[in-house]
């Protein structure tokens, strides 16, 4: 299992792509949403780590390195750099109440996905309730954790904070 939080990092030179097995499954479970009139889409897939650091450092000089800590990954602790993760539709908090996310909550591990930084987490995983970023660890771990409540830090007994 590869894990990518503030405790473990990605060099800059682990550049995958989108793994196809993570785009395989999305659009299987975006063809399942469609059938109940739901649409869900990629608003963001992979990202390299320059890519990141661009992202990160744009956020630190707007709301500062604290802040951004909060919200956004640091170049090479970026899940996005995986290539196992989508944001689903669009990266706002708005989205956490809309029917798709709802759909997403209760069907996402049938596909093989989590929602990564579930809500109550904070403490654990380091970061906000983000309930469009979805991370691929295939259906037999989603379904555990879904099932569990777990998040991916508490499942795999591993800190999220940076040094």
């Amino acid at each position: 299992m590869l894990i990518v939080n503030k405790s473990y990092g990605l060099p800059a030179t682990f550049e995958p792509g989108l793994e196809p097995i993570c785009y395989q499954q999305f659009q299987a479970m975006s063809s399942a949403a469609a059938k109940e009139d739901l649409s869900l889409y990629i608003g963001s897939g992979y990202r390299s780590y320059h890519d990141q650091e661009i992202i990160y450092d744009n956020y630190v000089k707007s709301d500062g390195a604290d802040m951004a800590d909060t919200y956004s990954a640091r170049p090479g602790y970026s899940e996005h750099q995986t290539g196992l993760v989508i944001d689903c539709n669009t990266i706002d908090d708005a989205f956490g109440a809309t029917p798709e996310a709802a759909w997403l909550a209760e069907h996402a591990h049938e596909y093989g996905f989590i929602i990564r930084y579930p809500q109550g987490k904070e403490d654990i995983t380091g970061y906000q309730y983000e309930p469009w970023h979805i991370r691929y660890v295939g259906s037999k771990i989603a379904t555990k954790l879904y099932k569990s409540g777990q998040c991916l830090e508490e499942y795999l007994k591993v800190d999220s904070k940076y040094e």
